[in-house]
Order: C-alpha cells, then structure tokens, then sequence
C-alpha cells in the first residue's frame, strides 16, 4: 500500500493557495492550442517518461490536448526503455519562445495570377486588407496591394496594357458584367489595342487595325466595318441586340462578341479592371515568413517595411496565410508544464516567454519564476514519476501497462535500482505496484536499462557529457554538474581517460565557473568526482572532508546521488 507524504501545494509569485484536485483539473489544452509536458535540457529518463505518463494522465482528466515533449536528445537507457515498451518519443522543441504558428494567421489568398483586378479588389475590400497573396498550386507566386493597382492606372493610356497582358476574355466579360455571344471565353486578347469606335464607318477604317478590341453600340454598319477590318473583339454596349448576320460574320472571321449593359463611358471606364493581377503584382524581393520564425526576428522586419502584410509560408515552401503588424499583439505565448525540474538553466530555451501552467518536480526550489500563480507539486521522492503515479492514484485513474512500465523505469533509474539515499519507502511500493501492473521484473529491467545506458566504448567526450549534465545557478555563480552511472567499474575507468582532460575546455565554452562530474559505480555504491574551476577543489574537500590528490579528483564513498547528496554538501560551502 503506498502511502501519502508530505508535498508542496503552492502559487508561485503569491495568489491563495488550492487545493490539488480542484487546481488539476482547471488547464486545459484547446484543439490547436496544445500544453506541452517538457522536462530538463539533457533529459534522462525520468524526464522523458514522466513527461510522457503526465500528458497521458492530463488529456484522461480534461479532455484537452496535451504533448510530451523534450528539449534534448534521448540517451542510449532512455532509447532502450521507449523501444522496449514500444513508445514513440516526445516531439523535440529547442525554443518555446513565441513564433509565426502562435499568430492569428488570415487564410485570406488569390486563386491564381489570371484574375483580374476588378476581383482582387472586390476580395481585398470585403477581408477588410490591403494587401492580396496570389498563389499558383498553393505556391506563392506575388503580392498585390491597392497601391500596386492604383499606380497601374496611371498607365490607362496604354492602348495596349489589355493584349500585352494576354488578358482572357473571361476576364473582360465578368468585369463588363456581359455575355459572350460568339468565340470562347478562355481565348485571350493578345494583340492590338483598345478602340472606341464613336465615329462613322468611313472615320473608323483610321482607326481600326487588325486584332483590335473595339467598343461600339448598336449600329450595324460600325459592327460590319469592325469586323471587317479584322477586329479581334468587339464590345456591344447597353445591351443592345446583335443580329444574326453580325454574329454569323464574326464567328466566320473569328471575332468575338460580348455584349454588356454599361453605357460606352462605363465600359471604357471598367475594361482597364480586367487585366489580370500578374500584370502588375510584385514579384521580385518578396518579405515572407515562416511557421517556425520568431516573433523577435521578424518584428524589426515588418517595421521597416512600408506595406502591413506579409505572406507565411510552411516548411514545404505553400503558402499558409498572411500576417500583419497588429497580429503581433495578439499572438499567444506557448503553454507549458515542467516535470523534473525548476531551475531556469535547466529548463527549454525561451522558458521565459511561455506561460508555465504546472510544475511537477522532486528537487530543491530553483530559479524558475512565473507571471501568475501557477499548480506546483514538489515532494521529496525519489523520482517525478512517483508523484505523477499518486496522482494517478489520487484521481482513481487506472493506468495501462505501458503506462506503468515508463514510470517504473523512470523510478528505477532515478533511484539506482532503489539503492540512492533519495529512495524513499512510497518510491519502493510504487515500483513494486506499477511493475505488477506492467508485467516485468523490476531488478532484470533495472539491469537492461542500466547496461543498454552505459554503453560508452564508442562516445566522445562531448557525447557522454550530453548524457546527463544539468546546470545550477548558486549566488552569483553557476556550476555545472554531470553524471554517468554504471554497473562496471572497467567502463567508468574508460569514460574517465575521455572526458577528465577535456573537462577545462567544457566549462569555458559553457561559462562556467566550476564544473563537476561524477562516475558512479552503482554496485559499488560510490563515485568519482572529477572537477575544473578555480574553487572546485577546495569546494569538494570542505563539502565532503576528503583528500584531494592530483587536484583533479576525489573518489567519494557511499555518495551516488546528485541531487540529494552531492549538489546539497557543494551548495551549503559554496554560500558559506
């Protein structure tokens, strides 16, 4: 029977304290919204597994959606117990600070380059923007602004903008608000000029050359001249009727005929408004942005240019929507909950910057500060997945056997297979449950883990000071402390030659002051300290009144545990 111990209820940053099941139950992820559970940089395995078991326990209490997530890469006992109960690992997240995705982003985007201005404003008037992202196969293929449209106006002289842009009938008959009577609409207009044909039969043989588009109302002999002269289109104002024997003639020679409501002024007015947006959106130089680009890089961006809204695009070049300026303001921070630590070196890039909803934590109190009170539960246990399985026993949810079996490995490495002083009497009756309930031998499994963890023949030296190593800040300094467990006392003297001659350099690229990192021998029940830092070696001989022999490292008997042994007695000379 695993019996309760004392923990810590609190609001950080003050609020009024609440109860567990009460404040539990109240974060909630939200569909597109997701809470990300995140343990320590360099995660070990109580850190990956617990984050996995308490989004598991989370989205079961609320319905929300909430990740296991990880802002490290797995080591090789980690690996071993995800591939042995057939878990996938937890998304990778390097930086939680707030991006692109966390924006509102307007789907809002031009069907392609063929549609004419006269539609990409009426779509740009109605979306209340001004700006239009003109897309080819979801590809982004330019921007159109009002500005970009009325600066083509200047250009309305242009008795030719319609041909050289190759403008489609379609587009002229949609704008004109007409019908076309003869030839197809998805011909293009692709030579000569525009035409008003106001004058005469006799006047027009002047003006009218081949493949001109010609306005005209409803007289037969300037029909008859048009067409005549080779027209490519003309254009029958005011709805007036176009007899059959004009429309036998132009289907003979291959003129095409659209009739319109408007007045002459009207069309000549409007017809400008079918040129396709190609014709004149922007092309070259395009400020865009990506999913994943911070809201800190792109800020200075947008402010130096003149338009307000830029196109986003995802990791496969489509386009997803646009931003603006004012969407900065409302962009949402990411939610997170902590497991297995609250120190602020140790935690996700850009920590800072999310909303922290819980944290979920068995070491001391650290430096990690919020902006409103948040749930904090902080017992003395062994491992963090002891107190995520109380409360699974606390809200009476039944836990599968995969399930079980990652809080059982989480405790088992946390604990040394139960023998660090951390271990506690609820640390050995929940493993002795959840190994129950997962269907394995708790000192077998411990032994696999531990041998498929401490595989270190082929690492470097950085790659084994990547296993577990945590930063803590103590005064005004910060020290880094490392650690390797291991069955064999061979692998450890192996791991030794690696990484004590490269401990210097690790600590100055880190800045630190004092390094540490301990190779311990979990049969043994001991470690050896290795050290670098000006005041390292007089630290470890007054925390732990053992002699020092080569200046580089002391062996200390019946210390195993980082947390509760060797980080407290280094902490305590340090202040003192």
């Amino acid at each position: 029977m695993v019996e309760s111990s004392c923990f810590v209820v609190c609001s950080i940053s003050g609020g009024e304290r609440k109860s567990v099941n009460k404040d539990h139950s109240e974060n909630k992820g939200s569909g597109d919204r997701p809470v990300f559970v995140i343990g320590h940089k360099n995660p070990d395995t109580d850190s990956i597994c617990a984050a996995i078991a308490y989004a598991r326990l989370k989205s079961t209490l609320t319905g929300g959606t909430f990740v296991a997530a990880r802002c490290g890469h797995l080591n090789e006992e980690t690996q071993y117990v995800l591939g042995r109960l057939g878990v996938d690992p937890p998304v990778y997240i390097k930086d939680v600070r707030t991006q692109v995705r966390d924006m509102e982003i307007r789907s809002l985007s031009g069907d392609s380059g063929e549609m004419s201005l006269k539609k990409a404003g009426e779509a740009m008037r109605d979306a209340g923007v001004v700006t239009l992202c003109i897309t080819d196969k979801g590809k982004l293929k330019g921007l159109l602004s009002y500005g970009d449209i009325l600066e083509s106006y200047m250009n309305v002289n242009d008795e030719q903008v319609l041909s050289r842009a190759g403008t489609l009938y379609r587009n002229i008959t949609e704008t004109l608000d007409g019908e076309m009577s003869v030839g197809s609409i998805d011909d293009r207009f692709t030579t000569g000029k525009v035409v008003i044909a106001a004058g005469n039969p006799e006047m027009m043989e002047d003006l009218i050359e081949p493949g001109d588009l010609v306005i005209l109302g409803n007289r037969y002999d300037t029909q008859l001249c048009a067409i005549e002269m080779d027209a490519a289109c003309l254009v029958v104002c005011e709805g007036a009727r176009i007899s059959a024997s004009i429309m036998k003639l132009a289907d003979e020679r291959g003129c095409h005929l659209i009739t319109t409501p408007h007045d002459t002024f009207a069309v000549a007015r409007l017809i400008h408004q079918s040129l396709p947006v190609r014709a004149v959106m922007k092309t070259e130089a395009l400020v865009n942005f990506r999913m994943d680009d911070f809201l800190e890089d792109i800020e200075p961006i947008m402010a130096q240019m003149r338009h307000r809204y830029f196109p986003v695009l995802d990791k496969n070049d489509d386009f997803i929507g646009m931003i603006s300026r004012r969407n900065l303001l409302g962009a949402r921070r990411k939610k997170l909950i902590l497991v297995d630590h609250n120190e602020k070196s140790q935690a996700v890039n850009g920590m800072e910057e999310s909303e922290i909803l819980e944290i979920i934590d068995h070491h001391r109190l650290g430096t990690v500060s919020t902006l409103s009170p948040v749930f904090f539960r902080n017992q003395p246990l062994g491992s963090s997945s002891t107190i995520i399985y109380l409360m699974y026993r606390e809200h009476g949810i039944d836990i599968d056997p995969q399930t079980a079996g990652l809080m059982l490995a989480a405790i088992l490495s946390d604990t040394l297979m139960y023998r660090s002083p951390t271990c506690t009497e609820i640390d050995r009756d929940s493993g002795a449950a959840l190994a129950e309930t997962a269907g394995l031998d708790p000192e077998q499994f411990a032994r696999e883990m531990f041998r498929a963890g401490s595989n270190m023949e082929k690492k470097t030296a950085e790659e084994i000071f990547a296993q577990d190593f945590k930063r803590f800040s103590v005064g005004e300094k910060t020290i880094g402390v490392g650690q390797i467990n291991s069955m064999d006392t061979g692998e450890l003297a192996l791991i030794r030659e690696k990484i004590l001659p490269c401990l210097k350099k690790k600590r100055e690229d880190s800045g630190l002051q004092m390094i540490f990192f301990l190779l311990t021998d979990i049969i043994g029940e001991s470690s050896e300290v290795l050290f670098d830092g000006g005041d390292a070696a007089w630290v470890i001989e007054h925390a732990f009144n053992c002699p020092i022999e080569d200046g580089r490292s002391a062996i200390l008997q019946g210390i195993v545990s980082r947390k509760k042994q060797f980080l407290p007695a280094v902490v305590e000379v340090m202040q003192n």
